[in-house]
């Protein structure tokens, strides 16, 4: 069927079972947002600034564990939707951000409000793109999805040119396949992980942002009961590990508690859990859990080594590697370690 480039845009945001986007609508954008308004399944989300709609988008997908979706008109509106981009970057949270430009003949004139927002977010995105076809259109809204919701998720920029939301061309749907996660250890390197963990006297487990990005809770949880180890995590993996648990010492780090840095500091065996060890965690990286072994398991290759040297790693899906380290990691005993890291979380107490 024929479609107008506004069209094929609220048709793919309902393929991929859009239901709310947030957005502060412009000139350049309003075709969009005349063919927004026709569709109430969709709840548009009015914002004060453009920056909120990025900010809302990060917060709504971070709630949801969907993608979350923000809109801005172009030059100024886009330029302020930099700082939720870069927010949704940095913890890798899955968002797509729709701008319009100006139109292909006005391109690189220094048209009024035209401006490189593709190029600008190209640092803090996982892709950036600029529709100037509408017969790519369909198929760049879906590739941006795609993009942001797979590996390790992120935000994903589509910048239309104002002329193409208009333009009309055949347009067919598509229904979307969620891609399942991937793990691409090898057998050999699942091996040398079990054997490490059952070395371990001392172990400790450290759960990040990567455990709730992978909905991993469930596995996480039997891992620690399973490994018989205290626990602690980064301001992005909480929620995973219930607070009131003996085995939780709290947040570690800079903003964290004294049982979990003590803790950490002195185990021989710490494993991370979607980590990226960060310097707010690790303080100086070198002396970080100087005397453990490290295994990290990750879906991005590049954070394995990155900030502290591991020991041995898994890369994949968390959910996946936890669920095959507890198909043969038999029940771990580490009832004097247990004890010690105790005494420290009733010693080092956060209330009276």
């Amino acid at each position: 069927m024929q479609l107008n480039g506004s069209q094929i845009i609220v048709q793919c945001l309902k393929e991929q079972g859009v239901d709310t986007v947030f957005g502060y609508p412009g000139g350049a954008i309003l075709n969009v947002y005349d063919e927004l308004y026709k569709h109430p399944e969709i709840t548009h989300i009015l914002t004060s600034h453009e920056q909120g709609t990025s900010h809302a988008a990060d917060g709504y997908a971070r709630a949801t564990g969907k993608v979350g979706v923000c809109i801005a008109t172009s030059g100024p509106g886009a330029t302020n939707l930099v700082t939720g981009i870069a927010t949704a970057f940095m913890d890798s949270i899955p968002v797509v951000a729709l701008t319009c430009n100006v139109g292909v003949s006005l391109l690189g004139k220094d048209s009024f409000q035209e401006i490189d927002i593709a190029g600008i977010t190209m640092p803090i995105t996982k892709r950036s793109f600029i529709v100037k076809d509408v017969r790519e259109l369909a198929s760049t809204m879906r590739r941006a999805f795609q993009i942001a919701r797979s590996d390790r998720p992120g935000p994903v920029l589509v910048d239309v040119t104002k002329d193409v939301t208009g333009a009309m061309c055949e347009f067919e749907s598509e229904e979307i396949k969620v891609e399942e996660p991937a793990v691409s250890y090898t057998s050999e390197e699942l091996q040398e992980v079990i054997a490490l963990l059952k070395e371990a006297r001392k172990p400790f487990v450290l759960v990040g942002g990567g455990a709730v990005l992978s909905n991993a809770w469930q596995e996480v949880r039997q891992f620690v009961d399973r490994f018989n180890a205290p626990v602690c995590d980064t301001l992005m993996g909480k929620g995973v590990i219930d607070g009131n648990v003996p085995e939780y010492t709290g947040m570690i780090g800079m903003h964290g508690t004294k049982a979990s840095d003590l803790g950490v500091s002195q185990c021989d065996c710490l494993v991370a859990l979607g980590a990226r060890f960060s310097d707010r965690i690790t303080g100086d990286a070198k002396r970080f859990a100087s005397g453990a072994k490290i295994i990290q398991i990750d879906i991005d290759a590049a954070e394995i080594n990155k900030n502290v040297r591991t020991a041995a790693s898994l890369v994949g899906d968390l959910k996946l590697a936890l669920r095959d380290i507890l198909a043969v990691l038999d029940q771990q005993e580490h009832a004097e370690w247990l004890a010690y890291v105790e005494d420290l979380n009733q010693k080092y107490l956060l209330k009276y």
